[in-house]
Protein backbone atom coordinates (compact mmCIF):
# COMPACT_ATOMS: atom_id res chain seq x y z
CA UNK A 1 0.00 0.00 0.00
CA UNK A 2 1.31 3.47 -0.93
CA UNK A 3 2.17 5.84 1.88
CA UNK A 4 -0.45 8.47 2.67
CA UNK A 5 0.59 12.01 1.74
CA UNK A 6 -0.67 14.17 4.59
CA UNK A 7 -0.61 17.97 4.73
CA UNK A 8 -1.08 19.69 8.10
CA UNK A 9 -1.82 23.42 8.01
CA UNK A 10 -0.83 25.05 11.28
CA UNK A 11 1.90 23.89 13.66
CA UNK A 12 0.44 24.63 17.07
CA UNK A 13 -0.08 21.96 19.76
CA UNK A 14 -2.77 20.34 17.60
CA UNK A 15 -0.96 20.59 14.29
CA UNK A 16 2.50 19.47 15.36
CA UNK A 17 1.07 16.65 17.52
CA UNK A 18 -0.88 15.41 14.50
CA UNK A 19 2.10 15.75 12.15
CA UNK A 20 4.50 13.97 14.52
CA UNK A 21 2.05 11.10 15.15
CA UNK A 22 1.38 10.72 11.44
CA UNK A 23 5.10 10.53 10.73
CA UNK A 24 5.46 7.91 13.49
CA UNK A 25 2.78 5.88 11.68
CA UNK A 26 4.77 6.03 8.45
CA UNK A 27 2.92 8.74 6.51
CA UNK A 28 4.61 11.30 4.29
CA UNK A 29 3.96 14.54 6.17
CA UNK A 30 4.16 18.18 5.12
CA UNK A 31 3.67 20.69 7.93
CA UNK A 32 3.05 24.35 7.04
CA UNK A 33 3.23 27.26 9.48
CA UNK A 34 4.10 30.96 9.38
CA UNK A 35 6.72 30.61 12.13
CA UNK A 36 10.30 29.38 11.79
CA UNK A 37 9.57 26.33 13.98
CA UNK A 38 6.47 24.49 15.22
CA UNK A 39 4.79 25.77 18.37
CA UNK A 40 1.87 27.95 17.35
CA UNK A 41 0.24 30.61 19.51
CA UNK A 42 0.57 28.42 22.63
CA UNK A 43 4.35 28.30 22.59
CA UNK A 44 5.12 31.63 20.93
CA UNK A 45 2.45 33.97 22.29
CA UNK A 46 0.29 32.13 24.81
CA UNK A 47 0.50 29.27 27.31
CA UNK A 48 4.27 28.97 27.58
CA UNK A 49 5.49 32.60 27.81
CA UNK A 50 2.61 33.50 30.14
CA UNK A 51 3.49 30.63 32.49
CA UNK A 52 7.13 31.71 32.52
CA UNK A 53 6.03 35.17 33.65
CA UNK A 54 3.53 33.74 36.14
CA UNK A 55 6.37 31.76 37.70
CA UNK A 56 8.21 35.04 38.29
CA UNK A 57 5.03 36.61 39.69
CA UNK A 58 4.66 33.68 42.10
CA UNK A 59 8.22 34.18 43.34
CA UNK A 60 7.68 37.92 43.89
CA UNK A 61 4.45 37.27 45.79
CA UNK A 62 6.06 34.64 48.00
CA UNK A 63 8.89 37.04 48.82
CA UNK A 64 6.27 39.52 50.10
CA UNK A 65 4.43 36.80 52.04
CA UNK A 66 7.66 35.59 53.67
CA UNK A 67 7.56 38.62 55.95
CA UNK A 68 4.70 36.93 57.80
CA UNK A 69 6.91 33.88 58.39
CA UNK A 70 9.82 35.81 59.87
CA UNK A 71 11.90 36.28 56.74
CA UNK A 72 12.20 39.71 55.18
CA UNK A 73 13.89 40.60 51.90
CA UNK A 74 14.68 44.01 50.51
CA UNK A 75 12.73 45.70 47.73
CA UNK A 76 13.19 43.60 44.57
CA UNK A 77 15.13 45.16 41.70
CA UNK A 78 13.49 44.28 38.39
CA UNK A 79 15.65 44.15 35.27
CA UNK A 80 12.97 44.19 32.56
CA UNK A 81 15.41 43.31 29.77
CA UNK A 82 16.65 40.26 31.66
CA UNK A 83 13.09 39.26 32.48
CA UNK A 84 12.13 39.41 28.80
CA UNK A 85 15.26 37.42 27.93
CA UNK A 86 14.25 34.66 30.33
CA UNK A 87 10.77 34.46 28.80
CA UNK A 88 12.19 34.50 25.25
CA UNK A 89 14.76 31.84 26.16
CA UNK A 90 11.98 29.51 27.35
CA UNK A 91 10.08 30.04 24.10
CA UNK A 92 13.21 29.60 21.96
CA UNK A 93 14.23 26.39 23.72
CA UNK A 94 10.85 24.72 23.29
CA UNK A 95 10.15 25.84 19.72
CA UNK A 96 13.72 25.02 18.69
CA UNK A 97 13.31 21.58 20.21
CA UNK A 98 10.17 21.03 18.16
CA UNK A 99 12.10 22.01 15.06
CA UNK A 100 14.67 19.31 15.84
CA UNK A 101 11.93 16.71 16.46
CA UNK A 102 10.35 17.66 13.13
CA UNK A 103 13.63 17.01 11.30
CA UNK A 104 14.22 13.75 13.18
CA UNK A 105 10.86 12.53 11.95
CA UNK A 106 11.73 13.60 8.39
CA UNK A 107 8.74 15.92 8.19
CA UNK A 108 8.73 18.40 5.33
CA UNK A 109 8.32 21.60 7.37
CA UNK A 110 7.59 24.70 5.31
CA UNK A 111 7.56 28.20 6.74
CA UNK A 112 4.74 29.95 4.96
CA UNK A 113 0.99 30.31 4.57
CA UNK A 114 -1.21 27.73 2.87
CA UNK A 115 -4.56 27.96 1.11
CA UNK A 116 -6.57 25.29 -0.64
CA UNK A 117 -6.52 25.17 -4.43
CA UNK A 118 -9.04 22.33 -4.32
CA UNK A 119 -9.75 19.20 -2.26
CA UNK A 120 -6.46 17.61 -3.29
CA UNK A 121 -3.87 20.40 -3.27
CA UNK A 122 -2.75 23.55 -1.46
CA UNK A 123 -0.75 26.57 -2.54
CA UNK A 124 1.94 27.62 -0.08
CA UNK A 125 3.29 31.16 -0.10
CA UNK A 126 6.68 30.70 1.52
CA UNK A 127 8.49 33.09 3.82
CA UNK A 128 10.98 33.85 1.03
CA UNK A 129 8.16 35.02 -1.25
CA UNK A 130 8.10 31.99 -3.56
CA UNK A 131 5.05 29.80 -4.05
CA UNK A 132 4.68 26.03 -4.23
CA UNK A 133 1.68 23.86 -4.99
CA UNK A 134 1.53 20.65 -2.95
CA UNK A 135 -0.79 17.75 -3.68
CA UNK A 136 -2.14 15.62 -0.83
CA UNK A 137 -4.24 12.57 -0.10
CA UNK A 138 -5.51 13.98 3.18
CA UNK A 139 -5.20 17.33 4.92
CA UNK A 140 -5.65 18.52 8.50
CA UNK A 141 -6.55 22.15 9.24
CA UNK A 142 -5.05 23.23 12.58
CA UNK A 143 -4.86 27.00 12.20
CA UNK A 144 -6.14 27.85 15.68
CA UNK A 145 -7.84 31.10 16.58
CA UNK A 146 -7.14 34.83 16.64
CA UNK A 147 -7.54 37.53 19.29
CA UNK A 148 -11.08 38.91 19.51
CA UNK A 149 -11.49 42.68 19.62
CA UNK A 150 -14.20 45.29 20.04
CA UNK A 151 -13.67 47.45 16.92
CA UNK A 152 -15.31 50.52 18.47
CA UNK A 153 -12.76 50.46 21.32
CA UNK A 154 -9.62 50.01 19.22
CA UNK A 155 -7.32 53.04 19.23
CA UNK A 156 -4.03 53.32 17.39
CA UNK A 157 -1.80 53.50 20.41
CA UNK A 158 1.09 51.40 21.79
CA UNK A 159 -0.60 51.79 25.17
CA UNK A 160 -3.49 49.54 24.07
CA UNK A 161 -2.28 45.98 24.62
CA UNK A 162 -3.62 42.57 23.68
CA UNK A 163 -2.61 39.16 25.01
CA UNK A 164 0.36 39.07 22.61
CA UNK A 165 1.81 42.53 23.15
CA UNK A 166 1.26 42.32 26.92
CA UNK A 167 3.59 39.29 27.02
CA UNK A 168 6.37 41.41 25.52
CA UNK A 169 6.37 43.54 28.70
CA UNK A 170 6.76 46.91 26.92
CA UNK A 171 6.98 48.57 30.35
CA UNK A 172 5.96 48.22 33.97
CA UNK A 173 3.15 50.77 33.92
CA UNK A 174 1.96 52.61 37.00
CA UNK A 175 -1.62 51.64 36.18
CA UNK A 176 -3.25 49.05 33.91
CA UNK A 177 -6.89 48.36 33.09
CA UNK A 178 -7.74 44.82 32.05
CA UNK A 179 -10.89 44.70 29.91
CA UNK A 180 -12.40 41.25 30.50
CA UNK A 181 -12.47 39.06 33.59
CA UNK A 182 -11.60 35.80 31.85
CA UNK A 183 -8.55 33.64 32.49
CA UNK A 184 -6.17 35.36 30.04
CA UNK A 185 -6.81 38.82 31.45
CA UNK A 186 -6.58 37.66 35.07
CA UNK A 187 -3.34 35.75 34.46
CA UNK A 188 -1.65 38.68 32.72
CA UNK A 189 -3.09 41.13 35.23
CA UNK A 190 -1.57 39.02 38.01
CA UNK A 191 1.86 39.25 36.36
CA UNK A 192 1.76 43.04 36.12
CA UNK A 193 0.39 43.38 39.66
CA UNK A 194 3.30 41.33 41.00
CA UNK A 195 5.73 43.58 39.12
CA UNK A 196 4.28 46.63 40.88
CA UNK A 197 1.52 47.87 38.57
CA UNK A 198 -1.81 49.03 40.00
CA UNK A 199 -4.17 46.73 38.08
CA UNK A 200 -7.92 47.18 37.66
CA UNK A 201 -10.36 44.83 35.93
CA UNK A 202 -13.67 45.61 34.26
CA UNK A 203 -16.07 42.74 33.50
CA UNK A 204 -19.54 43.02 31.97
CA UNK A 205 -20.90 39.96 33.84
CA UNK A 206 -21.57 39.69 37.56
CA UNK A 207 -18.49 37.59 38.36
CA UNK A 208 -14.96 36.76 37.27
CA UNK A 209 -14.28 33.57 35.29
CA UNK A 210 -17.86 33.01 34.10
CA UNK A 211 -17.30 29.30 33.28
CA UNK A 212 -16.20 28.30 36.79
CA UNK A 213 -18.33 27.55 39.86
CA UNK A 214 -18.72 30.53 42.20
CA UNK A 215 -17.50 28.68 45.30
CA UNK A 216 -14.20 28.17 43.48
CA UNK A 217 -13.90 31.71 42.17
CA UNK A 218 -14.58 33.36 45.55
CA UNK A 219 -11.11 32.40 46.85
CA UNK A 220 -9.43 33.93 43.79
CA UNK A 221 -11.60 37.04 43.84
CA UNK A 222 -10.79 37.65 47.50
CA UNK A 223 -7.06 37.34 46.79
CA UNK A 224 -7.28 39.63 43.75
CA UNK A 225 -9.16 42.24 45.76
CA UNK A 226 -6.02 42.47 47.87
CA UNK A 227 -3.53 42.59 45.00
CA UNK A 228 -5.56 44.50 42.38
CA UNK A 229 -6.48 48.16 42.67
CA UNK A 230 -10.11 47.65 41.67
CA UNK A 231 -12.50 44.99 40.30
CA UNK A 232 -15.51 46.44 38.48
CA UNK A 233 -18.23 43.87 37.81
CA UNK A 234 -21.38 44.36 35.73
CA UNK A 235 -19.57 47.24 34.08
CA UNK A 236 -18.43 47.90 30.54
CA UNK A 237 -16.00 50.11 28.67
CA UNK A 238 -17.85 52.39 26.27
CA UNK A 239 -14.97 54.55 25.04
CA UNK A 240 -11.17 54.60 24.93
CA UNK A 241 -9.22 57.61 23.71
CA UNK A 242 -5.57 58.53 23.80
CA UNK A 243 -4.55 61.50 25.92
CA UNK A 244 -1.16 63.01 26.70
CA UNK A 245 -0.38 60.85 29.72
CA UNK A 246 -2.19 57.60 28.87
CA UNK A 247 -5.54 56.27 27.77
CA UNK A 248 -8.77 57.85 28.98
CA UNK A 249 -11.34 55.12 29.53
CA UNK A 250 -15.06 55.77 29.98
CA UNK A 251 -16.68 53.02 32.07
CA UNK A 252 -20.40 52.48 32.54
CA UNK A 253 -21.46 50.72 35.75
CA UNK A 254 -24.50 48.49 36.31
CA UNK A 255 -26.62 51.43 37.52
CA UNK A 256 -25.98 53.34 34.30
CA UNK A 257 -23.58 55.93 35.72
CA UNK A 258 -20.31 56.59 33.87
CA UNK A 259 -16.86 57.67 34.95
CA UNK A 260 -13.69 58.46 33.00
CA UNK A 261 -10.37 57.22 34.34
CA UNK A 262 -6.90 57.65 32.83
CA UNK A 263 -4.70 54.53 32.78
CA UNK A 264 -1.08 54.21 31.63
CA UNK A 265 -1.99 51.09 29.64
CA UNK A 266 -5.12 49.13 28.77
CA UNK A 267 -5.13 45.37 28.10
CA UNK A 268 -7.99 44.22 25.88
CA UNK A 269 -8.66 40.60 26.80
CA UNK A 270 -12.13 39.50 25.70
CA UNK A 271 -11.23 36.08 24.28
CA UNK A 272 -10.39 34.48 20.96
CA UNK A 273 -12.35 33.63 17.83
CA UNK A 274 -11.95 31.31 14.80
CA UNK A 275 -10.53 32.78 11.60
CA UNK A 276 -10.89 30.92 8.30
CA UNK A 277 -10.35 33.78 5.84
CA UNK A 278 -7.44 33.15 3.49
CA UNK A 279 -7.61 29.36 3.76
CA UNK A 280 -9.39 28.95 0.41
CA UNK A 281 -12.13 26.82 1.95
CA UNK A 282 -14.49 28.02 -0.78
CA UNK A 283 -12.47 25.79 -3.13
CA UNK A 284 -13.34 22.72 -1.05
CA UNK A 285 -16.48 21.11 0.39
CA UNK A 286 -15.63 22.22 3.94
CA UNK A 287 -18.61 23.77 5.77
CA UNK A 288 -18.51 26.55 8.39
CA UNK A 289 -21.26 27.03 10.99
CA UNK A 290 -22.96 30.27 12.02
CA UNK A 291 -20.34 30.93 14.73
CA UNK A 292 -17.45 30.70 12.28
CA UNK A 293 -16.19 27.27 13.31
CA UNK A 294 -15.43 24.51 10.83
CA UNK A 295 -17.97 21.68 11.05
CA UNK A 296 -16.34 18.31 11.82
CA UNK A 297 -17.64 14.93 13.02
CA UNK A 298 -16.43 12.76 15.91
CA UNK A 299 -13.42 11.64 13.86
CA UNK A 300 -12.63 15.32 13.11
CA UNK A 301 -13.47 14.81 9.43
CA UNK A 302 -15.09 17.83 7.76
CA UNK A 303 -17.81 17.70 5.11
CA UNK A 304 -14.97 17.26 2.62
CA UNK A 305 -13.85 13.59 2.89
CA UNK A 306 -10.21 14.52 2.23
CA UNK A 307 -9.97 17.25 4.86
CA UNK A 308 -9.98 17.10 8.67
CA UNK A 309 -9.96 19.97 11.17
CA UNK A 310 -8.80 20.12 14.81
CA UNK A 311 -8.30 22.52 17.70
CA UNK A 312 -9.71 26.00 18.17
CA UNK A 313 -10.94 26.11 14.57
CA UNK A 314 -13.61 23.44 15.31
CA UNK A 315 -14.95 24.93 18.54
CA UNK A 316 -14.71 25.17 22.28
CA UNK A 317 -13.06 24.55 24.59
CA UNK A 318 -10.12 26.39 23.00
CA UNK A 319 -7.38 24.51 24.82
CA UNK A 320 -4.01 23.23 23.62
CA UNK A 321 -4.39 19.77 25.16
CA UNK A 322 -7.80 19.32 23.56
CA UNK A 323 -6.25 20.16 20.15
CA UNK A 324 -3.41 17.67 20.67
CA UNK A 325 -5.79 14.81 21.39
CA UNK A 326 -8.02 15.76 18.47
CA UNK A 327 -4.91 15.65 16.27
CA UNK A 328 -4.19 12.08 17.28
CA UNK A 329 -7.80 11.02 16.62
CA UNK A 330 -7.75 12.66 13.17
CA UNK A 331 -4.52 10.88 12.24
CA UNK A 332 -5.80 7.51 13.45
CA UNK A 333 -8.95 8.02 11.41
CA UNK A 334 -6.87 8.85 8.33
CA UNK A 335 -4.84 5.69 8.99
CA UNK A 336 -8.08 3.67 8.85
CA UNK A 337 -8.52 2.99 12.54
CA UNK A 338 -11.97 3.02 14.16
CA UNK A 339 -11.76 6.01 16.48
CA UNK A 340 -13.80 8.94 17.82
CA UNK A 341 -13.06 12.01 19.90
CA UNK A 342 -15.44 11.42 22.81
CA UNK A 343 -13.72 12.50 26.04
CA UNK A 344 -15.71 12.35 29.24
CA UNK A 345 -13.61 15.17 30.67
CA UNK A 346 -11.32 17.90 29.31
CA UNK A 347 -9.46 19.63 32.15
CA UNK A 348 -9.30 23.42 32.28
CA UNK A 349 -6.79 25.37 34.37
CA UNK A 350 -6.58 29.04 35.29
CA UNK A 351 -2.98 29.76 36.35
CA UNK A 352 -3.75 32.62 38.72
CA UNK A 353 -2.93 32.62 42.44
CA UNK A 354 -4.69 30.58 43.70
CA UNK A 355 -5.03 28.36 40.65
CA UNK A 356 -8.48 27.09 39.66
CA UNK A 357 -8.91 23.83 37.75
CA UNK A 358 -11.87 21.68 36.84
CA UNK A 359 -12.71 18.61 34.76
CA UNK A 360 -15.95 16.98 33.78
CA UNK A 361 -19.23 18.52 34.88
CA UNK A 362 -19.28 21.69 36.96
CA UNK A 363 -22.00 22.27 39.54
CA UNK A 364 -23.38 25.07 37.35
CA UNK A 365 -23.69 22.68 34.40
CA UNK A 366 -25.39 20.03 36.51
CA UNK A 367 -27.97 22.59 37.66
CA UNK A 368 -28.58 23.88 34.13
CA UNK A 369 -29.08 20.36 32.76
CA UNK A 370 -31.32 19.30 35.62
CA UNK A 371 -29.03 16.43 36.55
CA UNK A 372 -29.40 14.91 40.00
CA UNK A 373 -26.14 15.39 41.88
CA UNK A 374 -24.48 15.81 45.24
CA UNK A 375 -21.33 17.73 46.16
CA UNK A 376 -18.51 16.34 48.31
CA UNK A 377 -16.25 19.18 49.39
CA UNK A 378 -13.02 19.35 51.41
CA UNK A 379 -11.78 22.81 52.49
CA UNK A 380 -8.03 23.30 52.40
CA UNK A 381 -8.20 24.95 55.82
CA UNK A 382 -8.38 21.34 57.08
CA UNK A 383 -5.38 20.20 55.01
CA UNK A 384 -2.09 19.70 56.85
CA UNK A 385 -0.04 20.34 53.72
CA UNK A 386 -1.95 23.51 52.83
CA UNK A 387 -1.39 24.75 56.38
CA UNK A 388 2.38 24.21 56.10
CA UNK A 389 2.27 26.36 52.97
CA UNK A 390 0.21 29.01 54.81
CA UNK A 391 -2.38 28.57 52.07
CA UNK A 392 -5.78 27.66 53.46
CA UNK A 393 -7.49 29.60 50.63
CA UNK A 394 -8.56 26.56 48.65
CA UNK A 395 -11.10 23.80 48.25
CA UNK A 396 -11.46 20.45 46.51
CA UNK A 397 -14.96 19.52 45.39
CA UNK A 398 -16.38 16.49 43.65
CA UNK A 399 -19.68 16.39 41.75
CA UNK A 400 -21.27 12.99 42.39
CA UNK A 401 -24.11 10.98 40.89
CA UNK A 402 -25.90 10.02 44.16
CA UNK A 403 -27.36 6.64 43.13
CA UNK A 404 -24.13 5.18 41.70
CA UNK A 405 -21.59 7.36 43.55
CA UNK A 406 -19.93 7.85 40.13
CA UNK A 407 -17.69 10.91 39.81
CA UNK A 408 -19.20 13.39 37.32
CA UNK A 409 -16.83 16.30 37.86
CA UNK A 410 -13.95 17.56 39.95
CA UNK A 411 -13.03 21.14 40.82
CA UNK A 412 -9.95 22.32 42.70
CA UNK A 413 -8.95 25.79 43.85
CA UNK A 414 -5.57 26.37 45.44
CA UNK A 415 -1.82 26.40 44.73
CA UNK A 416 -0.93 23.63 42.27
CA UNK A 417 -4.56 22.92 41.30
CA UNK A 418 -3.46 22.53 37.68
CA UNK A 419 -1.16 19.65 38.63
CA UNK A 420 -3.78 17.98 40.83
CA UNK A 421 -6.67 18.00 38.37
CA UNK A 422 -5.20 15.17 36.27
CA UNK A 423 -6.19 12.63 38.93
CA UNK A 424 -9.77 13.89 38.78
CA UNK A 425 -9.75 13.72 34.98
CA UNK A 426 -8.53 10.12 35.05
CA UNK A 427 -11.18 9.18 37.63
CA UNK A 428 -13.94 10.55 35.38
CA UNK A 429 -12.55 8.88 32.24
CA UNK A 430 -12.26 5.53 34.01
CA UNK A 431 -15.81 5.74 35.37
CA UNK A 432 -14.51 5.64 38.95
CA UNK A 433 -16.79 6.09 41.92
CA UNK A 434 -16.10 7.73 45.25
CA UNK A 435 -15.21 4.43 46.92
CA UNK A 436 -12.42 3.94 44.36
CA UNK A 437 -11.04 7.37 45.22
CA UNK A 438 -11.53 6.92 48.97
CA UNK A 439 -9.67 3.57 49.01
CA UNK A 440 -6.73 4.84 46.93
CA UNK A 441 -3.89 5.50 49.39
CA UNK A 442 -2.57 9.04 48.93
CA UNK A 443 0.81 10.20 50.28
CA UNK A 444 0.82 12.35 53.40
CA UNK A 445 1.20 15.25 53.82
CA UNK A 446 0.23 16.36 50.30
CA UNK A 447 -2.38 18.45 48.59
CA UNK A 448 -3.40 15.37 46.59
CA UNK A 449 -4.90 13.99 49.81
CA UNK A 450 -7.68 16.55 49.51
CA UNK A 451 -9.21 14.45 46.70
CA UNK A 452 -9.31 11.37 48.94
CA UNK A 453 -10.66 13.38 51.85
CA UNK A 454 -13.35 15.00 49.69
CA UNK A 455 -14.50 11.46 48.82
CA UNK A 456 -14.51 10.58 52.53
CA UNK A 457 -16.65 13.66 53.26
CA UNK A 458 -19.36 12.17 51.04
CA UNK A 459 -19.57 9.09 53.28
CA UNK A 460 -19.45 11.14 56.50
CA UNK A 461 -16.18 9.78 57.89
CA UNK A 462 -13.44 12.15 56.80
CA UNK A 463 -10.49 11.97 59.20
CA UNK A 464 -9.63 15.66 59.20
CA UNK A 465 -13.11 17.15 58.94
CA UNK A 466 -16.11 16.33 61.11
CA UNK A 467 -19.09 16.38 58.80
CA UNK A 468 -21.52 13.48 59.47
CA UNK A 469 -23.42 12.08 56.52
CA UNK A 470 -26.90 13.59 56.23
CA UNK A 471 -29.68 11.01 56.34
Amino acid sequence: MDKINLVVIGAGPGGYAAAFFAADLGMNVTLVDAEKNPGGVCLYRGCIPSKALLHIAKLLNEVKEAKEWGIEFGEPKIDLDKLRDFKNKVVGKLTGGLGVLSKQRKINFIQGRASFVNSASIMVEKADGTKEEIKFDKAIIATGSVIATIPSLVVNSPRLLNSTSALDLPAIPKSLLVVGGGYIGLELGSVYAALGTKVSVVEVLDGLLPGADRDMVMFLQKKLQGSFERIMLQSKVIEIKEVEDGLAVKIESKNGSTEEIIYDYVLMSIGRKPETRGLGLENTKVMINERGWIVADETLKTSDPNIYAIGDIVGEPMLAHKASHEGRVAVESIAGHKVAFEPKAIPAVVFTDPEIAWAGMTENQAKQKGIKYEVAKFPWAASGRATTLDRSDGVTKIIVEPDTERILGVGICGPGAGELIAEGTLAIEMGANLTDLKLTIHPHPTLSETLMEAAEVFFGHCTHLYRPKKT
